[in-house]
């Protein structure tokens, strides 16, 4: 079964589109049926299916996790115990458990079944930039 490992860089807090990074370990595989499982090693970021045509959804969505999930240091958070890493780690946890760390996405005729306005994307919800580690697995 052919798997690979993507080392995504992120800037911070954000979406950063790995689209095209997957549809082509898929197209280099070979397999024309299956399904993709791609999976994010880390607890503070997450992974998500979302549209790739207008920036300002990215934008929007990256306001709204803020809003719901405010870092620990704003007041109607301080009931956060986790604060040892920073106000924005535990928040990132939150933000990861409403998301999702893994995401099976079907192979048909040799490329990913994503709609004409789909886009994968990891999630980073921490403020300082990381290097996160991203598994993709492919069976027929």
């Amino acid at each position: 079964m052919p798997q690979t490992t993507l080392r995504i860089p992120t800037r911070g807090q954000g979406l950063y589109e790995f689209t095209e990074k997957a549809s082509a370990f898929v197209r280099q595989s070979g397999i024309l049926e299956g399904l993709l499982t791609v999976f994010v090693r880390h607890t503070s970021c997450s992974l998500i299916i979302q549209e790739n045509a207008d920036p300002d959804v990215q934008t929007d969505l990256k306001h709204f996790f803020q809003r719901l999930v405010p870092p620990s240091d704003d007041a109607s958070m301080r009931w956060m115990i986790h604060t040892t890493e920073g106000p924005d780690d535990m928040p990132a946890h939150v933000k990861s458990a409403l998301t999702q760390v893994s995401i099976g996405i079907p192979v048909m005729a040799g490329r990913l079944a994503l709609g004409t306005w789909q886009g994968i994307y990891l999630f980073e919800h921490r403020d300082r930039p990381h290097q996160r580690e991203v598994v993709l697995h492919l069976s027929s």
